[in-house]
């Protein structure tokens, strides 16, 4: 069976060993894969036979009988009333002449649905890569913002040393200090919350590499160091067209095509050539002998002349077939179209977003560093400093959530485009040859030709 590997290994792109390591585990181990790869040898199975049936047949035969024979039966005597063995031996073949193209009608039907679970089994690859990658940047996202919750839990520790010193000299109030108190067990909470993500985001990678808990003691790279796969300024549409889930809506609708036309070719004689050649003889002992030799060759013509409305509902429902295919092409290729706006507006937003999220990180620090040292030097009150910590906080937490979100919309832009930004084709045609249904042509729809502006990389 072929290896349909995911188009260029995109995550690669990403530069984390450890990554293409998970990546290419869940690849080589998930059942679901192995689901569609069985559906790939099962669709393979029917286009050998649908190969086959336009190919001549040869059949062998024995059939020896003892047998009584009537004594008013049309045989005369000595075999009348009397009991014999017969034997029949036969080579007997035959050859449908495939007139009105209904084998081979069935035979590219076949191929069509083949292809289209080859095309399932790429969507299966490239869902999983890309799921594998979202959750490891998913527990990057959660290990930064932990390390901004272990981070605000020591630096409350410290404001709560200073507000009990303060507090034992007499320039702050109890009041101040139960409020610093309360600071501490809400940033612990928070801290077991992330703990718990953590282990669960690493459960699910441990369930999607194929190894339910092998990745309790997975740690992912600070999302400072993860490599941005660069993403080209302008992306042509028709990538669109090569998105697996689309290569397998087309080859449906080149599948649905061809049934339409082995349907009516139902309506059209059947012609065979038919030819046999044997032995046969009543009593074993002159079964060999050379006037037990028997043959026969012709053609036989079977055609269909009432059958209720049989073959006339049959087109019909296969022309149903073919509409549903088409719509479904439709309605994966507007999803598509549609998916890959939403990445692309989202990246551009953003991209924005993290230039205005430093510059309010910046004024949050400053202010908190200001409350801080009015605060020491008893020219400000604690509240103050609970504000300014408290925009510091959210600004670290937006920060995280910015550059995850970056790297998730990035991963997500790649799936929406098939698998890269110059995935290949998938299956020997870029679109299905034109089908009839109705009594009209119906081609799937193909990609405008237009072009995607793609995010600045910065």
């Amino acid at each position: 069976m072929a290896d349909f590997a995911v188009p260029n290994e995109w995550w690669r792109s990403f530069g984390d060993a450890q990554l293409d390591r998970l990546v290419g585990q869940a690849l080589s181990s998930s059942p679901n894969l192995r689901l569609a790869e069985a559906r790939i040898a099962r669709a393979q199975a029917v286009t050998e036979t649908a190969r086959a049936a336009d190919g001549p047949q040869l059949n062998g035969s024995l059939d020896v009988t003892r047998q009584l024979y009537s004594a008013n039966g049309p045989y005369p005597p000595p075999l009348a009333g009397g009991t014999y063995n017969s034997g029949v031996g036969r080579l007997s073949g035959g050859w449908e002449i495939d007139f009105f193209g209904r084998n081979r009608a069935a035979l590219e039907a076949a191929l069509g649905a083949t292809r289209a679970a080859q095309a399932d089994a790429q969507a299966a690859r490239l869902l999983l890569a890309s799921n594998v990658t979202r959750n490891y940047f998913q527990l990057s996202r959660l290990q930064a913002q932990l390390a901004v919750s272990e981070r605000t839990l020591a630096q409350r520790g410290e404001t709560l040393s200073l507000v009990r010193d303060r507090v034992g000299a007499g320039l702050d109030t109890r009041l101040e200090q139960r409020r610093s108190e309360g600071g501490l067990p809400d940033a612990r909470r928070e801290i077991e919350s992330l703990r718990e993500q953590i282990a669960l985001t690493r459960n699910a990678i441990g369930a999607l590499v194929g190894v339910p808990g092998g990745a309790h003691a997975l740690v992912a790279p600070a999302m400072e160091r993860v490599q941005a796969a660069p993403v080209p300024a302008v992306l042509p549409a028709d990538l669109l067209g090569r998105r697996p889930d689309i290569a397998a809506a087309r080859w449906r609708v080149e599948a649905a095509g061809r049934d339409i036309l082995v349907a009516k070719t139902m309506f059209y004689p059947n012609v065979n050539l038919a030819g046999f050649v044997g032995l046969s003889s009543i009593g074993l002992d002159r079964f060999a002998a050379s006037g037990s030799k028997e043959w026969g060759f012709g053609p036989a013509i079977r055609l269909p002349i009432f059958d209720s409305g049989r073959l006339r509902a049959n087109l019909r429902g296969k022309t149903a077939d073919l509409d549903a295919a088409v719509e479904s092409y439709n309605a994966s290729l507007i999803d598509a179209v549609h998916d890959v706006a939403d990445q692309v507006a989202s990246s551009r937003a953003i991209v924005r977003q993290q230039d205005e999220q430093r510059q309010a990180q910046e004024a949050a620090d400053g202010a908190y560093a200001i409350a801080v040292q009015r605060y020491k030097a008893g020219l400000g009150n604690y509240l103050n400093v609970l504000t300014a910590e408290s925009t510091v906080l959210l600004q670290r937490r937006q920060a995280v959530e910015l550059s995850a979100r970056r790297l998730d919309t990035q991963v997500s832009l790649i799936r929406a485009l098939g698998g890269g930004y110059t995935a290949p084709e998938i299956g020997a045609s870029a679109s299905p040859a034109r089908v009839e249904a109705g009594g009209a042509d119906a081609a799937a729809p193909r990609v405008a030709a237009a072009q995607i502006d793609a995010p600045p990389v910065r």
